[in-house]
């Protein structure tokens, strides 16, 4: 690997969950009420994601998540790039006090989080979640950071559209979205 992928790859690793930590946006954020972790637990599909640096490249991008026996959760996202090794983050998510698990602060696992343990913690805040657990909406104070994920890698229209409308609610610049269905490769967009 040539030290610019590994860079890359460190960042990409990183500083995504630093960068939450910044916003613009002042008004409250509102979460959902209460979050079954061991119903969140499994695997979600990246549908549309605000664009970020690090992430760059990435589609078909999935978050796994498992509770670990201290309370916390191990967070593994994987994402594929074009004529590229998927890229692997492995890292962890603690629950915020008081916030009936819709609130969570992470961490990848990488040089900068160890070396700034604190610094390196991103904001990880349910604003969405559907009553059966199959679509959710992350975001945080500041609106920098949106994912709209699913149990399924698509979503019919109708009800990404009403994810998307719920989002703006809440103040975030969801004419900024990205679909996963755009941001894969012309050779692959059948196997979606």
């Amino acid at each position: 690997m040539t030290l610019h992928k590994a860079l890359h790859k460190a960042l990409l690793l990183g500083l995504p969950l630093l960068l939450a930590a910044c916003g613009g946006d002042e008004r409250p954020l509102a979460t959902v009420d209460r979050v079954d972790l061991q119903r969140y637990a499994g695997t979600w599909h990246e549908i549309a994601r605000l664009p970020q640096w690090f992430q760059r490249g990435c589609y078909n991008s999935t978050a796994t998540y498992s509770l670990n026996d201290d309370g916390s959760v191990k967070v593994v996202n994987r994402c594929q790039r074009e004529d590229d090794e998927p890229s692997v983050a492995e890292g962890e998510a603690r629950v915020v006090p008081g916030s009936n698990n819709a609130k969570l602060k992470v961490r990848f696992d990488n040089w900068f989080s160890r070396l700034l343990p604190k610094v390196a913690e991103g904001n990880y805040w349910v604003i969405a979640l559907d009553k059966d657990y199959q679509t959710v909406v992350i975001g945080e104070p500041g609106r920098e950071y949106l994912w709209i994920l699913a149990r399924q890698p698509r979503l019919p229209d109708d009800q990404y559209r009403a994810l998307v409308g719920l989002a703006e609610e809440k103040g975030f610049p969801v004419d900024e979205l990205q679909r996963n269905r755009d941001l894969v490769p012309d050779g692959e967009r059948d196997t979606l």
